[in-house]
């Protein structure tokens, strides 16, 4: 029994040793794996792994005692956390003892004993005892780069578990690592180096008296000179350096005195990258850096950073210039100070005005702007430099206005006051009397009404601005100031008609300083706007039609862009709805357009009002019922219908106020949103119109119920009402209400009705909670839509059913969708819907404005797109391949138009497969197909070059011939292509080069100046093709 035993202990040693000998002597790799694996399953122990390797570990042939040794360090790489803390304590002893060997032994002593500093079980004093070894035993910066890391990563290691200890070093630490960094060159190894570095400062690692000794075996170093070597590997680039960098020489101001003076020289050197690094860093430092740190450089700095801002041909430059300067400033300003000491801010602020305040008043204005950003970065930095600045260069600003008669110079110091003016806005002031603008106000608002009356656009345009921001900060505008601003703003938004620009910006701005000064805007601007309408119904029917329009429209926008405070929505709402019931009972002659105008403003000011519960709702109470009640007075059948009547039924007229009414009905909160469901719905399917005002019609509203052509286009509205509401909201009569659109959606006398029935049914399906109700309605639908597609007068109508209720589904992930998809795709080969049903393609794939939208609540599921591509494409490439000639346009169009609607990177897999196709829909005879296609391949041209260059000469030939196209954005688009032809392989392009270039001379005679264009940047690019640096 006892031989037995010892049979069986010898067995797993036996194999052991023979892993070691194929490992030491066999030069082979495995064996180390399987040995760790075998540690780590328990066949064997760390301490018989060292026994196996005894006699390598003894053998006088250095090379045979590093193979061992590497052997074990493999091993406890991946065992280290199953050691014990008696054998981590034996193998560290071991380990420090080979740092002695031969110094082809030391890489794989190193590997070791990284494997031990990540041990958990690792005694107390024994990391300072490795490193000391390391620090005694070994030169560094002989070994290679991949042992150097290893050295690197023992002390991380170290520092990351064991930093109390390391401290107990004090000095000799840092002395040690100094040591070890001394002339290290491998950006791996530098990045490893400047994190230790960074950490030995941050974590208050004893540096004296070795600052200057760290600070110059780190800055030797800077600025940073490292190009990475293409296809590197490791993707280390210059800035991963220059960041590390900079993270250490600014942890600390103890490198104050050695860093300055270096940044100094640097900034003055003329290498960008040396400045750029350099102002970058003396940024950072002024977040460690106080007074004490910065006070004997500030000169030299300021000198630096004046000169980089005056004479640099780099906006880089400038620009880090200017955020170094505002970083100094702001150390000043916060440093703590003696009350003995001497106010550098001031001080440094003087000097900056000194040198800067002269340029301000030259005649040529020639260092005006330089001048003014140095002051402007500096009064950005604390609210205590800003007013020291504001003080000292506003009045003088102000008096170079007055001084100066030209527009252009007078806009140049307009934009100077305006950039002191933001800066202010920075900084709030509990007491009024602290406020340096207070002393200004009146000369403020003179220069900012003196801009406003020039006639020069540019100079009204930065006067608009200006008074933006003087008008938000407070106190600054008299009530009389705000009556004459608001003059101002109405004469440039509503009579100047000379700049679109200016009367964009005045109309922007009033709606901003309406939010602030409600007053103002409801007593002076609102009645003169009001005027102007009366004006428009009595008497400017006699004024040319143009000119009346353009103030109607005007008079329409400036009301809607200051309803912007809930005050004067309350004023500017009725005046609008006011309007159009005046339009309504024929006052005026108006046509469409007069009508869509209201409305867009209308809409306008639903979406102003959107961010306000109370004003939301009073929007959708005062102009919804108004709105329906105007459109059910203009379906009623009269003897004698009004003009505008007929016009309030036009369906671009109808299109108009589903946006007001949806845009009115989105935000609405619950209890509202249901309390209006329970009046709109009975209004069509019982007539019930009791909630409208003005409700006397001359006969009953049954839009359902044979009622007239004009009573079913209203459907639209009830569309954007039920379509726009939140999902939670219980609809009324919502079976009887499915069941009437169903019917509504399939008559064929009023194609507009029908459409709308259809979209209304489906957004109310794809809101419709799963469960046994929606399974009704949809196999409802379905009934209905092929019943509809069916021979007879409805097929059109019923193919609109099938689109509008597949693209709900499909938003939603609903299963029915798929074969709502196959049945659409089966049209595809139906000679009077397939057409049709190619376009169908784009409406499923594109985003609707009036329902379905995520606005209106809609469920539209992440990545609809792709999961419909990846679903359906196989299908219609498969479709297109069996398919008759004359019908394999309407898959191609049908394609084109799922492709053109996807991110790129979901195409471009696909491509080798849908590539042909792509290219036979080049030569459909469809504008359409040719359209969509071309703007597919473009992006693939720049993304996926090597595929495409496998069918270049069957690019070149149709672009170019696409090129000549009767359709001026065919020509466009394939002249596009052409351009982003030239992003593929230059030796695949070059044999066709004179051939594209003798083509598109033809382009540059075309009569569309947009296509000479594109044939000019195509043509250009071509003719470089080839040539040194292209």
């Amino acid at each position: 029994m006892a031989a037995a035993a010892t049979v069986e202990a010898a067995a797993p040693t036996g194999a052991l040793r023979g892993l070691v000998h194929d490992f030491v002597v066999g030069q082979q790799e495995g064996p180390a794996d399987r040995v760790a694996a075998g540690v780590k399953s328990g066949s064997y122990t760390v301490l018989q792994v060292v026994e196996a390797l005894g006699s390598c570990l003894e053998n006088p042939e250095p090379r045979t005692r590093a193979r061992g040794i590497q052997l074990l360090s493999q091993v406890l790489l991946q065992c280290h956390s199953l050691l014990l803390e008696k054998e981590v304590v034996h193998l560290i002893l071991f380990y420090e003892n080979r740092l002695k060997d031969h110094h082809l032994v030391i890489p794989s002593v190193l590997h070791g004993l990284k494997a031990l500093s990540l041990c958990v079980a690792l005694p107390p004093g024994l990391a300072v005892s490795v490193l000391k070894a390391i620090f005694q035993e070994v030169h560094v910066q002989s070994l290679s780069q991949v042992n150097r890391h290893t050295v690197y990563s023992i002390i991380s290691n170290f520092m990351r578990t064991r930093d109390e200890e390391l401290k107990g070093l004090g000095a000799d630490f840092t002395f040690g690592f100094i040591q070890m960094m001394d002339g290290e060159k491998d950006p791996r190894n530098l990045l490893v180096a400047f994190r230790i570095v960074h950490d030995l400062i941050s974590r208050d690692y004893t540096l004296e008296p070795f600052v200057e000794e760290l600070f110059e075996v780190t800055s030797c170093y800077f600025p940073i000179d490292f190009t990475p070597p293409p296809n590197d590997p490791y993707g280390i680039q210059r800035e991963d350096l220059v960041l590390s960098l900079q993270a250490v020489l600014a942890s600390t101001a103890q490198f104050a005195e050695f860093l300055l003076p270096l940044l100094v020289e640097k900034v003055d050197s003329e290498i960008l990258n040396a400045k750029l690094d350099s102002l970058q860093t003396l940024n950072a430092c002024c977040a460690v850096y106080g007074q004490k740190e910065l006070k004997d450089f500030l000169p030299s700095l300021w000198a630096s950073i004046r000169r980089e801002v005056f004479q640099t041909a780099s906006e880089q430059v400038e620009a880090e210039g200017l955020a170094a300067l505002r970083a100094l400033t702001a150390c000043l300003s916060c440093s703590v100070l003696r009350t003995d000491a001497e106010d550098l801010l001031d001080s440094f602020l003087s000097s900056i005005l000194q040198d800067c305040r002269h340029h301000l008043c030259e005649p040529d204005m020639k260092l005006v702007w330089p001048s003014a950003k140095l002051l402007q970065a500096a009064a950005g930095a604390s609210a205590r430099a800003c007013d020291h600045i504001t003080s000292n260069v506003l009045p003088l600003l102000l008096e170079q206005f007055h001084k100066h008669s030209q527009s252009n110079q007078r806009r140049t110091i307009l934009e100077m006051i305006l950039g002191f003016l933001k800066l202010q806005q920075k900084w709030s002031y509990e007491d009024k009397g602290e406020r340096p603008l207070n002393g200004f106000k009146d000369q403020l608002g003179s220069v900012v009404f003196m801009a406003l009356a020039d006639p020069n656009a540019q100079l009204q345009l930065v006067g608009i601005r200006t008074l933006t921001v003087l008008a938000a900060q407070p106190d600054l505008l008299s009530s009389g100031d705000l009556e004459l601003a608001v003059g101002h703003l109405y004469r440039l938004s509503f009579v100047e008609e000379d700049s679109q620009s200016c009367r964009v910006a005045a109309l922007e701005a009033a709606g901003h300083l309406a939010t602030l000064y409600p007053v103002a805007f409801s007593s002076y601007l609102v009645p003169k706007l009001a005027e102007e309408l009366c004006v428009g119904e009595l008497d400017l029917a006699r004024e040319d039609e143009a000119n009346k329009c353009a103030r109607h429209l005007r008079c329409l926008q400036a009301l809607s862009a200051i309803s912007t405070h809930p005050s004067i929505v309350k004023e500017t709402l009725p005046l609008l709805l006011q309007h159009l019931c005046q339009l309504n009972k024929g006052n005026m002659v108006a046509g469409p357009s007069e009508v869509i105008a209201v409305c867009q403003s209308l809409q306008q000011l639903a979406e102003k009002c959107q961010p306000d519960p109370e004003s939301c709702c009073y929007f959708h109470q005062t102009a919804v019922p108004r709105l329906f009640a105007l459109a059910v007075q203009a379906s009623m059948p009269e003897e004698q219908h009004s003009v505008i009547r007929k016009v309030l039924l036009e369906d671009e007229v109808l299109a108009a106020m589903v946006s007001v009414i949806g845009t009115a009905t989105t935000h609405l909160s619950p209890d509202l949103a249901a309390q209006s469901a329970a009046h709109i719905v009975p209004l069509f399917l019982d007539g019930n119109i009791s909630f409208l005002p003005e409700n006397s019609f001359p006969c009953r509203f049954q839009p359902f119920q044979d009622g007239s052509s004009g009573q079913r286009r209203l459907v639209a509205l009830l569309m954007a009402f039920v379509c726009s509401l939140p999902r939670d909201v219980e609809i009324p009569q919502l079976n009887q209400l499915m069941r009437e659109l169903l019917e509504l959606s399939c008559c064929h006398s009023c194609p507009f009705s029908s459409t709308a029935a259809a979209k209304c049914f489906a957004g109310l399906l794809n809101k419709h909670p799963a469960g046994q109700q929606l399974d009704e309605f949809l196999q409802l639908a379905v009934d209905k839509v092929e019943a509809g597609l069916g021979s007879g007068p409805s097929r059109s109508q019923g193919f609109t059913l099938l689109l509008w209720v597949t693209k709900a589904l499909v938003l939603r992930y609903h299963p029915l969708s798929s074969c709502l998809t196959n049945r659409l795709m089966g049209l595809l080969s139906d000679p009077e819907l397939g057409p049709a049903a190619a376009d169908g393609f784009s409406l499923l794939m594109s985003n609707c404005t009036d329902v379905l939208t995520r606005a209106g609540h809609a469920e539209v599921r992440l990545m609809f797109r792709q999961r419909f591509f990846t679903d359906n494409v196989p299908a219609l490439v498969q479709g297109f391949q069996a398919a008759p000639q004359d019908v394999k346009p309407n898959y191609l169009k049908g394609l084109s138009h799922v492709l053109n609607s996807l991110p790129k990177h979901v195409v471009l897999p696909e491509l080798p497969t849908l590539l042909s196709l792509l290219l036979e829909a080049l030569s459909s005879p469809d504008c359409v197909v040719q359209l969509s296609t071309l703007r597919c391949l473009q992006p693939l041209l720049l993304e996926a070059p090597q595929v495409m260059s496998l069918h270049i000469d069957t690019l070149i030939t149709k672009f170019l011939n696409l090129s000549s196209s009767p359709s001026m954005a065919v020509r466009i688009a394939a002249l596009q292509c052409m351009h982003a032809l030239t992003r593929l392989p230059t030796p695949v392009l070059l044999p066709y080069k004179p051939q594209v270039i003798r083509a598109l001379a033809k382009p540059l005679d075309d009569k569309k100046r947009l296509v000479r264009r594109e044939a000019v940047s195509a043509r250009g690019e071509w003719f470089l093709l080839g040539s040194p640096g292209s």
